[in-house]
Order: C-alpha cells, then sequence, then structure tokens
C-alpha cells in the first residue's frame, strides 16, 4: 500500500510505502550524497528476515523524522518484529533534498510521516507533485531558474511465458541532478534549459564534459529514490541483486546519474511466493524503473515558478 503527505505551501512531503505483512527486501545505493536510515535491516546478515515498509522523503536529512511517524503508525496496528516485550515496526528511509524550492525551514514530520501511513491504499498511485514528490526537481546544472519540475511516478511491468503472473512494479521520486530520458530514444523531455522562459534543453552530460559554463558548479542537492516491488519469492541476497539490476533502469533514463552531487537508492520489495529467475525480474524491473522515471516528470506540474510538462 501506498500513501502519500503533501505540503503544498513549503513544496515538501513524504510517501510511505507499507507492506505490514512483511516484505523481503534489499537495497542498492549507487550515489554519493545519500541520506537513509535503518539501511542495515536490509543486510543479508541482519537478524530480521522481513521488513514492514520504506518511507520516502523531502527535507533532506531533517525529513528521516518522517519515518518515526510510520513506525508509530504500524505499531499502533500491531504490525512490527515480534520481541516479546514489544512489535517493533522495521522501516527504512530515504530522503531526498527538496530545500531549495519553497520553504526551506518546513519539513517533513513525525506527524506528517504518520498522516502518509493513515492514508495508504492499495489503489493506484497518485503521481505527480505529491508525496516526496512534491518538491522534487530535475536538470540543476545551472541552477533552479532553468530547471524543471518533477515528482513522482510510477509503471508495472508483467513478465509472460513461464513467469506468466508474476509483476514487478516501481516507484520512483524523481530529484535529479541530470535531465530525464526518453529511454527509447534517448531523447531529453526534462531537465536544464537553455533560458529561464525556455523549453529547449542544453544537455546536461555534454555542457559537463564541455565546461560550457565554468560558474555552474554542481551542488549536493539532488537525489532518485525508487521502491522496486515484485510478488515473486525472492531471499535477501537476492532482493540485494534485483535493487542492482533494476538501477539500469536509472542509468537509461537519467543523464548523468549516480553522480557526487545524487543520493540515488533502489529499494526492493518482495511479497509473494511467485517462482521466477533472478535475472528476467532484473529485466521488468529496469523497465519498469525506467517508465516510473519518465512518467515523474510526465506528471508533474509547474509549480513554485518551476515549470512542469503537465501543465
Amino acid at each position: 500500500m501506498v500513501g502519500h503527505a503533501s505540503d503544498f505551501d513549503a513544496l515538501t512531503g513524504c510517501t510511505a510505502i507499507l507492506c505490514e505483512a512483511g516484505a523481503v527486501a534489499g537495497v542498492d545505493i549507487r550515489g554519493s550524497a545519500t541520506g537513509t536510515q535503518e539501511m542495515d535491516l536490509l543486510n543479508p546478515l541482519h537478524l530480521t528476515p522481513k521488513i514492514h515498509g520504506v518511507v520516502l522523503a523531502g527535507g533532506s536529512a531533517f525529513g528521516l523524522e518522517a519515518a518515526s511517524g510510520v513506525r508509530n503508525f504500524l505499531e499502533k496496528k500491531g504490525v512490527g518484529f515480534d520481541t516479546r516485550a514489544a512489535k517493533v515496526p522495521l522501516v527504512p528511509g530515504a530522503i531526498l533534498y527538496d530545500l531549495g524550492i519553497g520553504k526551506s525551514t518546513v519539513r517533513p514530520t513525525r506527524e506528517m510521516g504518520f498522516a502518509s501511513a493513515a492514508s495508504a491504499t492499495n489503489a493506484a498511485v497518485q503521481e505527480g507533485n505529491v508525496g516526496a514528490g512534491t518538491g522534487a526537481t530535475v536538470g540543476k546544472m545551472f541552477g533552479m531558474a532553468r530547471a524543471m519540475k518533477a515528482g513522482i511516478g510510477s509503471a508495472t511491468v508483467p513478465l509472460s511465458g513461464r513467469h506468466d503472473g508474476v509483476l514487478v512494479s516501481a516507484l520512483a521520486a524523481v530529484n535529479a541532478f541530470g535531465d530525464i530520458l526518453h529511454p527509447g530514444s534517448g531523447r531529453i523531455i526534462a531537465g536544464a534549459r537553455t533560458a529561464e522562459n525556455s523549453r529547449s534543453f542544453v544537455g546536461t552530460a555534454r555542457a559537463l564534459q564541455q565546461g560550457d559554463d565554468p560558474k555552474a558548479a554542481p551542488v549536493p542537492a539532488n537525489t532518485t529514490l525508487v521502491v522496486v516491488a515484485t510478488n515473486a519469492a525472492l531471499t535477501k541476497v537476492e532482493a540485494s541483486k534485483l535493487a542492482q539490476l533494476s538501477q539500469h533502469g536509472m542509468i537509461r533514463a537519467i543523464s548523468p546519474v549516480h553522480t557526487t552531487v545524487d543520493g540515488d537508492v533502489i529499494f526492493t520489495l518482495s511479497l509473494g511466493g511467485r517462482r521466477s529467475d533472478i535475472n528476467a525480474l532484473g529485466v521488468a524491473a529496469a523497465e519498469a524503473v525506467s517508465a516510473a522515471i519518465v512518467r515523474a516528470v510526465q506528471s508533474a506540474k509547474t509549480l513554485g515558478g518551476i515549470p512542469g510538462l503537465a501543465g
């Protein structure tokens, strides 16, 4: 189940992905500017076999507080790892930097995290300027004045043949330093623009290579966060491998990606018992991730003076 909480005045928010029955989980971190908590839960050597949710939040490191609210919500429902004295909800989280838009002094709180969990449903995921994507932007090499709006996107890819019935879904909160590409053509669809009032794109990767503007120094104010979920049965080792394979979706849809100023993270969740090949799942996951990233910019509306593709 997925729920969002959004502050459209401060332009920040958080997204809770709940798996109350428990999910085998993994993670792969490729960015160098990450903000996370409870990541050891995803280590195959860790005592606990499953987690109960993932929280994605804006607010930079301040936004990590939102995960406490999700844990509080799950505890009230009796969900968690049984320690005899209490059930402890296991909820890793990751943040993105959205302090450069809206009000930098307002960040996701414990109360906002609780609200996102309380609103979680199994309905189609709400996309665009919501939750952790409320203040998300892309294409920031030349500053926010030439950036574009992004947000939350989701996509599902079914497998077929002997894998029939297996699904792989991705939810992405896209706040990349780089540009967003159409995975098929490689064409830039959102990113750094040539001027404040332009819809033409510079091409961030090319600009970096050519040193177009020596004053445009990258700053650690970015991050794309993704959760990949499947109904295929996985071990914790396999869940971590699926997270690695899922990164190919980021590589196809974001350029440049995994930079020193991005905190890119992919979580994986296994919530079912169907059997499938990890390589087939990886191919489907990469496709789902790239599609979710594209939808995150296609669904984003203009907000905070930053133009979006959805108007």
